[in-house]
């Protein structure tokens, strides 16, 4: 069985994401969506949040499974009996930092190969941190990412804002 991880933070999923996805399902047996726990950096969702609207949003992937992981990525696909390693890319400047990584993952882990997908056209300007900035400010996220993840993003960001009214009050 051919299988491959697709790692990120997805803070939130969006539908670039989502497109990597489907599109590695149709060269992998199956695909691990590896959730990166990086308690280094502040996020906006839980890794438990952010697990379950990976998981709400590829449910109709019967291939694709979601867990998490934390340390090195290739020491997660090797318990996973990976072969490759998924990485969308969508403009130049990605590149740079991705080969630079996967060059330092096939040091580390020589049977494991990086395989790179561009992104489709319409999701080439699309981050999820992009996503963040825009519901931040009310902006729509509608066809941005999936409808689960947009519903979490208001109710998150309404909090948010009834919480620092309350501070300030």
């Amino acid at each position: 069985m051919r299988i491959a991880i697709y790692p990120g933070v997805f803070d939130p999923i969006t539908l670039g994401h989502l497109d990597v996805i489907q599109r590695s399902c149709k060269l992998f047996d199956k695909v691990i969506v590896a959730v990166a726990q990086d308690p280094s950096k502040e996020r906006l969702f839980t890794l438990g949040e952010r697990v379950e609207l990976v998981r709400t949003s590829i449910k109709d992937l019967p291939r694709v499974e979601v867990k998490t992981f934390d340390g090195m990525l290739v020491e997660f696909a090797r318990q996973q009996g990976a072969c490759a390693i998924v990485r969308g890319l969508r403009v130049v400047s990605d590149f740079e930092q991705e080969f630079q990584m996967s060059m330092m993952n096939k040091k580390l882990a020589g049977e494991l190969e990086t395989i790179f997908l561009m992104a489709a056209t319409e999701y080439c300007f699309l981050s999820s941190r992009v996503v963040r900035q825009v519901a931040s400010v009310g902006g729509c996220v509608k066809g941005l990412v999936p409808p689960v993840v947009e519903s979490a993003l208001k109710a998150k960001f309404n909090r948010l804002k009834h919480i620092r009214a309350a501070i300030k009050s």
